[in-house]
This record gives C-alpha cells, structure tokens and sequence, in this order.
C-alpha cells in the first residue's frame, strides 16, 4: 500500500508522486485529494473515496491512498506504509514568511484537542522556536494571543489561508493584536518577536 501526499494546493505534487499515480489501479481519497491529482490518474483506473479512516489498513495490498497535505505531518500516514510527501503547508508557511524550518515546532489543534495545542505551543515559544500549529475552523486565535500576552510572550502571529491556491492570503499579526481567520483552510505560525528571522516577519 502506498500513501501519496499530493501537497496543500495544486502543483504541490513531487515528480515521485506522478509517477506513482500514473502507474496506480486502485487510487482512494478525498475529493479535495482526487482533484488534486486527477491530471496524472490513468484512464480505467479504479477510484474511490474513503468512507471510514479506521479501515483504511483493510484496503488492498495495491491500494494507492492520496492524502492532502505531508501524510506524516497534518495527512494520512501510518507505519508499514510506503509513504511519499507532498509539499506541505508548513513547508509553503515558512518559505511564504521566510523563516527557517530548521527551528520549527509542528503543534497540532484539530479536534477537541485545543487548550493541549495551546499549552504545547506556548511551551515551544518558551524554548525559542517558531510554531506551526495545524488548525481546524473552529480553532480561537483571539485567544491563543491571549494566553500568550498573559504569559509575557511578545509574539508575531501569521494566519496563513488556503496556501498554493488563487485564494492564498497571510496576515501578520502581534499578540496585542492577532489576525482573523477568513477561512476553514488556515494554519497558525507564531514566533517571537525579538527572534523575527526575516524583513516580512520582523
């Protein structure tokens, strides 16, 4: 089984990942995953989608799975699996903003899950990194910066939307004054202010 990663947006696809899609029988996943793909499905290829994730190990030895997004980071992946990345939204976040990834601290708030994401990215701040925080729509940024100013973490806070689609849009913010999510597709990158990197972060 394999698991491809087709990237956040289109164009996001590795030479690696084509070429397992041209040669695929059987291709699985999202909507958003297939149409990012479609260009490179061969004609009589079996497409589905994926009704149940906790199955996803029952599907055929054969099985190519598409994944938005890096399969290890914020996708589909599992042990066992081979496994190719796409170009992930962390990746495109810091060469958008020009920080090094090299300090990144990847925090994830999907789910129930967000005073955990919260509590970990502010210890991350606390170390000196830069924080990825892979966000769902109903993640509050509001007061993520809040939390942060009450702990004296003077922070640059970036909203990055729809990243490698026409829709892209990032807004830098500051933890007395945080930006607002426009829309479902967002992830969160916050640093402090007085280790900015970049002339756009600074």
């Amino acid at each position: 089984m394999k698991v491809i990663g087709v990237g956040c947006g289109p164009g996001m696809l590795t030479q690696e990942a084509i070429g397992e899609i041209g040669k695929a029988r059987r291709i699985y996943g999202s909507r958003r995953a297939v149409e990012m793909a479609k260009e490179f499905i061969p004609q009589g290829c079996e497409v589905r989608g994926i009704e149940d994730y906790a199955k996803v190990r029952e599907l055929p030895d054969d099985a190519v799975i598409l994944s938005t997004g890096d399969p290890m980071l914020a996708g589909l992946g599992y042990p066992g699996a081979k496994i190719m990345p796409g170009i992930s939204s962390m990746q495109v976040a810091f060469a958008r903003l020009c920080l090094p990834l090299a300090r990144a601290a990847a925090v994830t708030a999907h789910g129930s899950g967000h005073e955990r994401a919260v509590a970990e990215a502010i210890d991350e701040l606390k170390r000196g990194k830069i924080v990825f925080i892979i966000a769902d729509p109903g993640f509050d940024v509001q007061g993520l910066a809040e939390c942060m100013g009450q702990r004296g973490l003077n922070c640059k806070i970036a909203i990055c939307e729809d990243l490698g689609y026409g829709s892209e849009r990032i807004e830098i913010g500051t933890t007395e004054s945080p930006p607002e999510a426009r829309s479902r597709l967002f992830s969160i990158v916050a640093w402090r202010r007085e280790r900015s990197c970049s002339s756009r972060g600074s």
